[in-house]
């Protein structure tokens, strides 16, 4: 039994069992997330959709490392977190996610490449900065051209972009995508999830995304609908390229 569950445990990359989280506030117990259970294959895009207060973001957390469960287990390829001390959950995460939020969180003092470049240094990697690779991912985002700007001279789309890409730049196997285009208006999302459709595709990436949006959560290849802590439904998603969305134009 054990070898037929570590055989299971390999072929996903993220797999949740049984997650719940509960909040306390004095006498009062919130309860995020209700039992939920996700498996994620290698180089899949998953949309988790739901509206405020779904406990989607809760997931989020949850499934990057970054909050305990409050019962359940999380697995990033094969590893529980709940196995590990929080300088390992640290590392792992460095290692093998990278993550998009919906503020961009750029540092207001270093240029779009000095962003980049201290997200590489902090990654652990020790070899040295691939620039071809980060040529071919300016390129990509249409960015390279804003490389030397610091934050507050770019726009909001190019802040997300370059936000991707030191989220990218230490080519992570999971990317994990929480409300990507909120702040953003039509134009810039759809370049945005343009540019998240694309490096699923082109770098083999698991991406998973959260989004209150159905639209954005189309692109997905499955779409998992989440209300009261739960899923609810799920549904097929576009991501065989049926969505047609714009490319960033600089």
């Amino acid at each position: 039994m054990k070898n037929v569950q570590a055989e299971s445990r390999s072929r996903h990359i993220i797999l949740a069992e049984d997650l719940t989280k509960v909040y306390s506030a004095g006498q009062i117990q919130v309860t995020a997330v209700r039992g939920v259970s996700l498996r994620v294959e290698p180089g899949e895009f998953v949309a988790i959709v739901g509206p405020s207060g779904s406990g989607k973001s809760t997931l989020f957390y949850l499934l990057g490392g970054l909050t305990r469960a409050t019962s359940g287990h999380v697995s990033i390829d094969g590893v529980d977190f709940a196995t590990l001390s929080d300088a390992q959950r640290t590392r792992l995460r460095k290692h093998r996610i990278g993550f998009v939020f919906q503020r961009f969180n750029l540092l207001p003092t270093l240029s779009a490449m000095g962003n980049i470049e201290i997200a590489y240094a902090v990654s652990g990697r020790k070899e040295p900065l691939d620039r071809k690779y980060l040529d071919h991912l300016s390129d990509m985002l249409a960015i390279r051209g804003r490389l030397n700007h610091r934050p507050s001279e770019l726009s909001g789309g190019e802040q997300q972009r370059v936000a991707i890409a030191r989220a990218m730049i230490a080519r992570p196997a999971i990317v994990l995508a929480d409300e990507p285009t909120g702040n953003l208006d039509t134009k810039n999302s759809d370049a945005v999830l343009h540019m998240l459709m694309r490096s699923n595709r082109e770098l083999g990436q698991t991406t998973l995304m959260i989004t209150h949006n159905p639209e954005a959560a189309a692109i997905a290849g499955r779409i998992l609908h989440m209300r009261d802590g739960e899923f609810v439904h799920e549904e097929k998603g576009s991501a065989s390229g049926d969505v047609v969305l714009k490319a960033p134009v600089g």
